[in-house]
């Protein structure tokens, strides 16, 4: 049994890497980002707005905090797709997804969410560092954490140029020393 967390910058591609990985070791994904889609849909709101919204109304970061913290002593094979993983699951193996803004804008861009669609690039590096802002905003009010610290995780990987087969490859080395 095993659990993995993944957290990151935004397009790191931590959804990717994590489907990746629980088809491969048939491991259920806990997504953070997955669930604040939905509720933010459920506002009617675009994720970015209900970033913003989260600010005011500490409600909703509460319910999904704590729901993480509930698999920190569930057994299973769990991946967990989420900024604040690390810290409410330490039993998990932390790792952080690193990628330059403008690559992470432009694979944003070019993913083409339902709930993230852009006019362009520069519009999407925009969005992702206004969202990012008021992640780190929140977590260091709300649980004293800062996000951007690397030393909170236990790996850090730079996919900037990697493929997220390759990321996959390289947190089966890590964590499975394959």
């Amino acid at each position: 049994m095993f659990k993995i967390s993944l957290a990151g910058d935004l397009g790191s591609g931590k959804s990717t890497v994590a489907q990746i990985l629980s088809k491969k070791y048939k491991a259920k994904i806990v997504s953070g980002g997955h669930i604040q889609r939905e509720l933010a849909k459920k506002l009617g709101l675009t994720i970015e707005q209900f970033n913003v919204y989260m600010e005011k109304d500490r409600s909703y970061d509460k319910k999904l905090d704590d729901l993480l913290a509930t698999y920190d002593g569930k057994d299973g094979n769990f991946i967990f797709d989420s900024r604040m993983s690390w810290f409410f699951i330490p039993s998990a193996t932390s790792f952080y997804l690193k990628t330059e803004p403008m690559i992470a804008a432009k694979r944003v861009f070019e993913a083409s969410r339902a709930d993230e669609l852009f006019a362009d690039v520069e519009e999407a590096a925009k969005s992702l560092l206004s969202r990012r802002e008021s992640e780190a905003k929140r977590y260091k009010e709300y649980y004293g954490q800062d996000i951007t610290d690397m030393k909170n995780y236990d790996n850090v990987i730079d996919t900037t140029y990697l493929t997220p087969d390759k990321v996959a490859e390289e947190i089966e080395r890590l964590y499975f020393g394959k």
